[in-house]
């Protein structure tokens, strides 16, 4: 029996298989990336900054667990030995160009500036509540409206200055001055932080028009490490085991949480992403309350609505005016 025409039909066969085998299913990595990139971009900006506000709270807890026995120094130095050590093979592809740099005075500014917002900040994250150090800490906004007038010659409208003195009026309500009119040196440990942590974005931002990211990173990486040597050594207490885990942990999470902030800038506008960064203080007020059985006043509470409104008013009205808000992704929070 002639089967000729039959024959086309077990290749026909062979090739479904193979479709089949190529339409199979691919890993869950393959597939979360197959769905993010469906997603529309501040939709996905929005997934990122809120996973930045959770490690950055995470970040936070563990560093004010850690204080309790460590010293701010050693805790930042081995943090930051980390980072560069994620960061490592990206300055090492770059030398020795990555070192050519046209504002070496700026760059050492911004070394000394963001050094100075890390102890400031992370000291007031050990020794004050999580939630009155995080809302605190969002008081950078209004120090980035001052710096920009200063630095950046940028004129300011009296909606702009309404909301920046709104900010710092609940900023204010939360300093709770005590009986003898005194306030916690901590909380304006807090508040130097956030200053710096603004003037931070404003040097950023003039060393992005001269310096590419790669150099702003290496100075930062190097510069900020060697400064936290010296009095991490004076200071330095033998973790434990379980010490070493938790520093570890600091450095990659720290790490990602950055990686996590910029991502988030790249995908969604900062407007319409930018209130979401708030919800660190909810994390906060968890972690604090579950970690350290530290529960917010309502003085807290209080101011920080104040500055969170304000905060949220100032960025918005400077994208109906159509300027940039002085900002950078890795000056951000506590991840200068």
């Amino acid at each position: 029996m002639d089967i000729s025409p039959k024959d086309p039909a077990p290749d026909g066969a062979g090739k479904t298989t193979d479709t089949a085998h190529t339409d199979a299913p691919e890993g869950p990595i393959q597939r979360l990336k197959a769905l993010t990139a469906q997603l529309p971009s501040n939709t996905l900006g929005a997934l990122w900054i809120l996973q930045a506000a959770f490690l950055f709270s995470i970040m936070v807890t563990l560093i004010k667990f850690l204080g309790q026995d460590l010293s701010v120094f050693q805790i930042l130095v081995v943090r930051q030995a980390i980072m560069l050590a994620i960061v490592a093979p990206k300055i090492l592809s770059g030398l020795p160009t990555s070192l050519a740099t046209k504002r070496p005075g700026l760059q050492l500014t911004r070394i000394v500036v963001a050094t100075t917002a890390m102890l400031c900040g992370f000291t007031a994250v050990i020794e004050l509540p999580l939630a009155d150090a995080t809302a605190i800490s969002f008081s950078k906004t209004f120090f980035v409206t001052i710096f920009a007038i200063w630095f950046l010659g940028e004129t300011v409208g009296v909606h702009r200055w309404g909301a920046t003195i709104a900010g710092f009026v609940g900023v204010l309500l939360m300093l709770r001055p005590d009986g003898e009119g005194f306030i916690d040196s901590f909380a304006l440990l807090a508040i130097a932080g956030a200053a710096c942590a603004g003037l931070v974005m404003i040097v950023v931002r003039l060393l992005t028009r001269t310096d590419p990211p790669v150099t702003i990173l290496t100075y930062q990486a190097f510069g900020v490490g060697m400064i936290m040597l010296v009095p991490a050594v004076m200071t330095w207490q033998p973790p434990t085991l379980e010490q070493w885990g938790l520093l570890l942990a600091v450095g990659i999470i720290s790490w990602a949480a950055q990686m996590s902030n910029i991502q988030a800038f790249r995908a969604g506008e900062a407007t319409a992403i930018a209130s979401l960064d708030y919800t660190r203080l909810l994390y906060a007020t968890i972690f604090g309350a579950l970690v350290f059985s530290q529960w917010p006043r309502v003085e807290t509470l209080i101011g920080a609505a104040v500055i969170i409104a304000a905060s949220i008013y100032t960025v918005r009205r400077e994208a109906k005016r159509g300027r940039e808000l002085a900002r950078a992704a890795d000056g951000r929070g506590y991840s200068n």
